[in-house]
């Protein structure tokens, strides 16, 4: 990952004048980004590329969309983890027009009002790098007229969106970035959902008699379904040796998809124990005789 940062800084300062324009469709059908609010990520993407060979690593990509009071503007936080984490804040405004638009905006101001508050005059235009609608919920842009852009706007630049398409729970990108990777490189996102619950830990432990008695409740579980991890706690609320780990992930061997519920000692980062479901599954749980956890999708608001 500290390779793919410092790829990321170069890519910025010498632009990228060989990144190649995507075609515009000539019948835009794309669907609108403002419905598409929520947190995505791609860690069954990463997962899944663990053990392939490549000069660049596919990087962990975190994405949430939120709306604003008004209807045609969305803030787009990306967030690239590893060991030197990147972050960028955009406004996406999108236009109405025959070939439909979405602008990207850079704040103006160190911290911009988000929510109710939304302010446009607190972001400036690239117009340079809009994205223009096409087919099947696809959207992209003119890499080389948006580069002329990169040196003013810095490192941020490299988690710019040139191209993206949104289809159901899937929110695919192509980052500015992304030419390190190769020519059809992306990241795949999907929505992230929460799942809440508890679970019972015995005192005694992966060792624990079978008589011992000594259970300790913890009933603020919350973990997400794309690689999110909780941290099981003592009736004290101090932490134990163990954690979950909650994701959708899908096997090379017969690429079956499953939501998998891991079992985790922290020490060693080893699994201790899992539990597969469908991965359209509203619960999942496991017991181990000494663990006992079940958990349930949160359903969002309307």
């Amino acid at each position: 990952m500290k390779t793919l940062a410092l790829t990321l800084a170069a890519l910025v300062l010498a632009g990228c004048h060989g990144f190649a324009s995507r075609p515009r469709a000539p019948a835009p059908a794309a669907e609108p980004a403002r419905g598409s609010a929520g947190v995505y990520d791609n860690h069954a993407q990463v997962w899944q590329a663990r053990t392939q060979a490549a000069p660049v690593a596919v990087p962990h990509l975190r994405v949430t969309l939120s709306a604003t009071a008004r209807p045609e503007w969305t803030l787009w936080r990306v967030q690239l983890d590893g060991t030197q984490p990147m972050q960028a804040l955009w406004a996406m405004h999108e236009v109405a027009a025959e070939v439909p638009m979405l602008v990207p905006h850079r704040a103006l101001v160190a911290e911009p009002a988000s929510g109710p508050q939304f302010d446009p005059a607190q972001w400036a235009a690239l117009d340079a790098c809009a994205l223009r609608g096409g087919a099947a919920g696809t959207w992209s842009g003119d890499a080389a007229t948006c580069t002329v852009l990169a040196p003013g706007i810095g490192p941020g630049m490299a988690l710019l969106p040139l191209a993206l398409t949104h289809e159901g729970e899937w929110l695919r990108l192509r980052l500015y970035a992304d030419q390190a990777r190769g020519a059809d490189a992306r990241e795949d996102l999907r929505r992230v959902q929460l799942f809440s619950g508890w679970a019972a830990v015995n005192g005694g432990g992966p060792k624990a008699a079978a008589d011992n008695q000594d259970w300790h409740m913890d009933r603020a579980v919350r973990v997400e379904n794309e690689g999110g991890r909780h941290r099981l706690r003592w009736r004290d609320g101090s932490a134990t040796p163990w954690s979950l780990q909650l994701e959708r992930i899908a096997y090379q061997d017969g690429n079956v998809p499953v939501l998998k519920l891991s079992v985790i000692e922290e020490s060693s980062g080893q699994t201790l124990a899992y539990a597969w479901a469908n991965p359209e599954a509203s619960r999942i749980g496991i017991h181990l005789g000494w663990l006992q956890v079940g958990l349930e999708r949160v359903v969002a608001a309307p």
